[in-house]
């Protein structure tokens, strides 16, 4: 009789130092759940209890179903206050060394072996029973990815491999199909991922306008290169500001056109150096098109190609324009053969979408031009002068990017002379004018980037 009063004193002293913050019981039992959320905070002060009682106690308190194995043992001494009860079982379990495991809607908590060695036996009914599990087949066709690819991620890397040692994937190249033959547990989970992967991709439009103004023409396309720093990073700049400002293109002659155009090319410092590769953001294409027609319109500038292709996203794309110049390569043999050497102008872009619909673009341009004619022991060969630059911008969707600093220069030698009187030794002078011409121009390369939807 003592002994079952000192028992339930016990239960109501444990009973007191627990508060709940929930409205009722029927509302604490609706949204408590061991893996769930975490909904009451309890306060509790425990002197040398034994462990299988808390735990019990929290099991009775949160109404869940519990197993303490027989090896958990020994007392703890706890006090804390408002604290969410699945932390207090986390902080009981860390204390003692034990580790809990949900199996259905059962709560076992034994020592770390104990669990692991759960696992393991798990895992090894688990393979036990997929052996004995009839195979079963099914045709996957693939809409958008190559079934090569789902094919190698779901088989040959260990860590992503999803068939059991007695699946198989096929593949039909012709159909772009995949045929899986494995237990149906993980034909269904094969084709979740399937399902998730075969996405179509982004793609993004590359169109690029390759322009040769001459040097003196810069202006009249508002770019005047510099370089300057603003508020600790780097720019380049210009403007095609003073230039459009006066067409009242959007009814007020007096806005500015900064906002719209997203450019400032000309070099806000007075001392700015001059760089041998730029570049420059442009915020639209459409009044760029317009300038760069009037100055074709008046012979000022030459648009060497507009081309236009579409990538995939992270895929690379090239242009090349140019000739193939002929060598002969002498072989070991004595014998020769005609090669034949690039000397192109191309232009390499790479683009990356972002998670807010912008850009990263990998460029590479190179601009290979014959050079001298130099002697070798097969012959003659040409020199290829070549400059190379290679560089990565982030920039908005439709906007447009501008590399320059790729010059030509040109040297004409012109002869004026009377027939037959200017072929005539030292009077020929009289009748024969000699003048030089050097021109010098810039390539520029406009490359606009623009998403289009799958």
């Amino acid at each position: 009789m003592v002994f079952k009063k000192a028992r339930l004193l016990g239960v109501l002293l444990f009973s007191l130092v627990i508060t709940l913050n929930a409205a009722s019981s029927e509302e604490m039992k609706h949204e408590l759940e061991i893996e769930g959320k975490v909904s009451d905070k309890l306060s509790v002060n425990f002197q040398d209890i034994p462990v299988r009682q808390v735990l019990q106690q929290i099991a009775d308190y949160n109404d869940f179903n519990l197993v303490v194995s027989d090896a958990v043992s020994g007392n703890l001494t706890l006090r804390v206050k408002e604290v969410p009860w699945p932390q207090l079982l986390d902080i009981i379990l860390r204390m003692k060394g034990l580790e809990k495991r949900m199996d259905g809607s059962v709560l076992l908590v034994a020592t770390a072996a104990e669990i692991a060695q759960f696992r393991q036996q798990k895992l090894e009914q688990e393979k036990v029973t997929a052996e004995l599990q009839p195979l079963e087949s099914e045709i996957i066709a693939m809409r958008f990815a190559k079934a090569a690819d789902i094919a190698a991620l779901l088989s040959d890397s260990a860590a992503t491999r999803m068939l059991s040692e007695r699946g198989v994937i096929s593949i039909d190249t012709r159909t772009n199909s995949l045929l899986i033959r494995d237990v149906a547990i993980n034909i269904q989970a094969m084709k979740a991922i399937i399902t998730a992967l075969d996405v179509p991709v982004k793609q993004v439009q590359i169109e690029a306008r390759i322009v040769s103004l001459n040097e003196g023409d810069l202006q009249e396309l508002g770019v005047r290169w510099g370089f300057s720093s603003t508020n600790g990073s780097h720019s380049v700049g210009g403007s095609i500001e003073n230039n459009l400002a006066n067409l009242n293109l959007y009814g007020d002659s007096d806005s500015s056109l900064d906002d719209f155009l997203n450019v400032n090319l000309a070099a806000t410092s007075v001392n700015a150096s001059t760089i041998a590769f730029q570049v420059a953001k442009l915020g639209s294409d459409t009044l760029l098109d317009l300038e760069l027609s009037a100055l074709q319109r008046e012979s000022r500038a030459e648009v060497i190609s507009s081309p236009r292709l579409i990538t995939t996203n992270k895929q690379p794309a090239y242009i090349e324009q140019g000739t193939e110049i002929p060598y002969l390569e002498a072989a070991s043999s004595g014998a020769t053969s005609v090669n034949f050497k690039k000397a192109v102008l191309s232009l390499k872009v790479t683009p990356q979408i972002t998670s807010d619909n912008r850009l990263i673009l990998d460029l590479n341009v190179t601009q290979d031009r014959p050079g001298q004619v130099v002697k070798t022991g097969t012959g003659e060969a040409v020199a290829i002068d070549t400059q190379r630059i290679g560089t990565q911008v982030l920039v908005n969707n439709g906007e447009t990017i501008v590399l320059g600093g790729i010059y030509q220069h040109s040297v004409s030698d012109t002869v004026d002379q009377v027939p037959l009187l200017g072929d005539i030794p030292l009077l020929g002078g009289l009748f024969r004018r000699t003048y030089q011409q050097m021109g010098k121009s810039e390539l520029l390369i406009f490359v606009t980037p623009t998403v289009v939807a799958p």
